[in-house]
Parts: C-alpha cells; sequence; structure tokens
C-alpha cells in the first residue's frame, strides 16, 4: 500500500502573526502569513488600517457570500488591482454591468464548446511534445513551468484567434505575467496596510501593457476590417465579441471593450490553466504509480490512438487527478468581497465595506471537510464522501452565479495536455528540488518546476 505523497506547502506558523510579522510574510505570498489555526477555524478576522477582514470557512458561509453575488461583489481592491489587465469586464465587473457584459459575451463561448475544441487541445498537446523534445538537454532535466504556461496560451491562442502561439510571444507573457503579479502584490500588501504603493502600481501597469502587446495588433487588425468592410476573417471568439450587441442599448462592443474582454479570456483562461498543468505535472513525477495508472487508462480507452471525446468522458483516473491537482493548488487562493449591507455572521457583526475573503485553499485543506488534507490521493473522489465533498467544499472555479464560465474548459484541457505528457514521457521529481508554492493573484511556483522527462519507446 503506497502512503499519501504530502506535497509542498508552506508550513503554518504555530500561532497568528503579530501586525508587522504579517506584513513581511505577506509581502511576496498571502499563503505564507497564515498559521495553524487558519487551517480550521469556522470564521477568521483582521483588522488592517482602515479595513476590516473576515474570512468565513464555514461551508453555509461559503454558499451565502457566493450565492448572493449582488449582496457580496468583487471586491474594489481586487478590481484596482486586475484594471490594468483585463479592465473593467466580466470578471471585475459587478451588479447590473455584470449581467449585460455577461449577456454579452455568452454567444462567444459556444466556441469553447469541449467536443469543437478537442482538436485544438490535442494539437496544441502535440506542439508542447514537440518543444520538449527539441528543448531536452541530456540531463533530461526541463522546467515545466514555462513550458505549460506556453500550451496553456496556445490552446486559448487558437481559440481566441485561430492562430497558434510562437515561442516569443509566450516567453513574453510569461515573463511580463511573473512580474505583474509580483508588483501587484507587493502593491496590495501596502495597499492594505494603508501605506504609499512606492510605485508597484506603475510597474504592474507597464508589464500589463507589455502582454497586451502579444494579442492587441492582431485584434485591432481584425477589428479595423470587420467594421470597415464587414470582413469575417474566422469564425472564433473573437469574430463573437465583434458581433456583440448590448442587450438594452444594442450597441456593440468598443476596441477598448474587445480588448478587455479577450485581455480577460487570455490571461484568465491561460494563466490559471498554467498553474494547474504545472502542478499536475510535478504531482504526477512524485507519484509514478499514479502516473502509470493514468497512463494505462488512456491507452487502454484510445486503444493506442488519438484522444477523442468518448475516452475522455471514461478517463476517471485522470480526471480525478486533475480534480485534486485543484484541491491541493487551487489556482486562485483567496477570492475577496465586498459588503453591501449588515450582515452578522457567526455573532460577528459585518458593516458594509468590510472584506469578506473566501478561501478554496483553506476550504479544500480542512480537515473538517477532506480527509488527510494535505495529500496527494486522487482515489478520494472514487468515495462517496469524497463526491459529497466534490460538491460542497471544492471551489477552484468559485461558485454561485460568478462561477467561472471556463471551468470544464479548464479540466479538459489539463486532461488532454496531462495524458499526452505522460503517454509521451516518463515524468520523475527531483528528490533534492521541491518547488514552492506562492499565492499572489494565482498560485504558481516561486523558482519554477524542474522534472526529469525520458522519452518512452
Amino acid at each position: 500500500m503506497n502512503q499519501p505523497f504530502i506535497p509542498p506547502y508552506p508550513p503554518p506558523h504555530r500561532t497568528r502573526s503579530s501586525f508587522l510579522k504579517r506584513f513581511g510574510r505577506s509581502w511576496t505570498s498571502w499563503i505564507h502569513g497564515l498559521f495553524e489555526k487558519s487551517y480550521t477555524m469556522l470564521m477568521g478576522e483582521i483588522r488592517m488600517p482602515g479595513l476590516h477582514i473576515f474570512i468565513p470557512n464555514e461551508l453555509p458561509l461559503i454558499d451565502r457570500v457566493m450565492d448572493e453575488a449582488k449582496n457580496f461583489p468583487k471586491h474594489s481592491l481586487m478590481v484596482e488591482v486586475l484594471e490594468p489587465a483585463i479592465g473593467v469586464s466580466t470578471f471585475t465587473a459587478n451588479g447590473e454591468d455584470w449581467e449585460q457584459q455577461r449577456a454579452m459575451i455568452n454567444p462567444a463561448f459556444q466556441h469553447t464548446a469541449l467536443a469543437k475544441t478537442l482538436p485544438l487541445m490535442a494539437d496544441a498537446a502535440d506542439a508542447l511534445v514537440a518543444r520538449i523534445t527539441e528543448q531536452l538537454p541530456s540531463s533530461g532535466i526541463i522546467d515545466i513551468d514555462p513550458l505549460m504556461t506556453h500550451v496553456a496560451a496556445d490552446i486559448i491562442f487558437r481559440t481566441l484567434f485561430s492562430v497558434p502561439l510562437d515561442a516569443a510571444g509566450s516567453a513574453v507573457i510569461h515573463r511580463r505575467f511573473n512580474r505583474f503579479q509580483r508588483f501587484a502584490q507587493s502593491g496590495s500588501v501596502l495597499r492594505l496596510y494603508g501605506l504609499p504603493t512606492l510605485g508597484f502600481k506603475r510597474r504592474s501597469d507597464r508589464e500589463a501593457r507589455g502582454i497586451h502587446e502579444v494579442f492587441a495588433p492582431i485584434v485591432e487588425e481584425r477589428y479595423r476590417r470587420f467594421h470597415e468592410s464587414g470582413e469575417v476573417a474566422h469564425r472564433d471568439i473573437l469574430q463573437s465579441l465583434f458581433e456583440a450587441k448590448h442587450p438594452v442599448t444594442g450597441a456593440p462592443f468598443t476596441l477598448q471593450g474587445v480588448m478587455e474582454q479577450i485581455a480577460l479570456i487570455f490571461l484568465a483562461g491561460h494563466e490559471t490553466s498554467a498553474s494547474l498543468m504545472a502542478w499536475g505535472s510535478y504531482l504526477l513525477g512524485e507519484c509514478p504509480h499514479v502516473q502509470e495508472a493514468m497512463r494505462e487508462e488512456t491507452e487502454t480507452l484510445t486503444t493506442g490512438g488519438p484522444l477523442t471525446m468518448e475516452a475522455l468522458r471514461r478517463m476517471e483516473r485522470t480526471r480525478n487527478v486533475v480534480r485534486e491537482t485543484l484541491r491541493l493548488y487551487p489556482p486562485v487562493a483567496f477570492l475577496p468581497r465586498d459588503t453591501l449591507c449588515p450582515v452578522t455572521m457567526r455573532d460577528k457583526a459585518i458593516n458594509p465595506g468590510d472584506m469578506l475573503v473566501v478561501s478554496p485553499w483553506l476550504i479544500q485543506r480542512n480537515e473538517k471537510n477532506w480527509a488527510c488534507p494535505h495529500a496527494f490521493m486522487p482515489e478520494r473522489f472514487e468515495t462517496a464522501e469524497g463526491q459529497d465533498m466534490l460538491k460542497r467544499a471544492w471551489l477552484p472555479f468559485g461558485k454561485g452565479p460568478r462561477l467561472c464560465v471556463g471551468a470544464g474548459f479548464a479540466q479538459q484541457e489539463a486532461m488532454v495536455v496531462l495524458a499526452t505528457l505522460v503517454r509521451r514521457f516518463r515524468v520523475e521529481a527531483l528528490a533534492d528540488d521541491r518547488p514552492e508554492p506562492v499565492s499572489r493573484l494565482t498560485l504558481r511556483p516561486k523558482d519554477g518546476i524542474r522534472l526529469r522527462l525520458a522519452p518512452r519507446a
């Protein structure tokens, strides 16, 4: 019987951090400031200069906050941090503005239908294998993190624009988004402490503009041609956004409006998937028995041929690896919400302007919800208890009316890429090189994830 593997996470501090220690520990990562009780508490509370923060961890409270999206909208601090990257798009908009934007973009997501996108995902996964084969040194050791950023960005690029993403564009995105997150994190900590942001906002703005430069020429050129001559280059998400109409006024998106929605879909669509697939690769490298079972499942259901929708639907082991990776390493670890009306939760008075933080990281590692909560155990989802908690205490894509519209897309993408990876390579983690997760806007490895890959015969 294999012992459950405990993958790396920051050891929680024994006691709550002092005001100054919390500042230092949160400077580069939110999860590094947590203490032992954080993982079992039902309601946390933090007082910051000018801001009162509550962290509900009891499941009925989580349901209330996530289901009542109008009473607990996205928090203004998060909107401000993300605005340079994605503008006021459907992720950051609230209330009526969100409803109207969502109605406009819904038709575009017909292009993310899972059967329709499977060939795009398979082609991008094959391109990943080719890149790895070309770059693999004699030692077989390679940093999987930028490679997963490339394949995730490539898949969303093909879905948005009907063209693949080249290596130069991928390198720009990986480098600049890492910087954007680092600067945004430090700026957010300073804001929470009521301090000047010391130029971090200006630097994060610069990195966001650099990311936009990768795809802005495509958007601008196709927008111009469509509005000047009605030219339709491709039937894809970008074209659907050109044709979208406001549900009240009937007006189309402006160029800026299209850019904001594309930036959201591209950045959210690739960054969260890249995080999922990088951590999934690492976990498979640490657990060869899980890796082999997943490979055998894939080979059996495809009879050695290409992946099909029928095979994907039946790949339960692979699906559970993806679910367990998302449970241990949710790409977005903290979801800040605003409070519009006075409420009481667990006898605590929460006033308008107070911040509520729903944390998938804490909920999904709480021993009240999950047995052996820090262990990698994909088989947990084969039990009745695991299936129950999947519905109640598993929320890597949020919950309620603001549930991420790309949840199914991201999980299928990860299944295709990870299944392709283990079919073509044996993946082995390095005993003396464990990755360290850091939580900023998304959860990524601090210094990459180095794995040893060996091509299969």
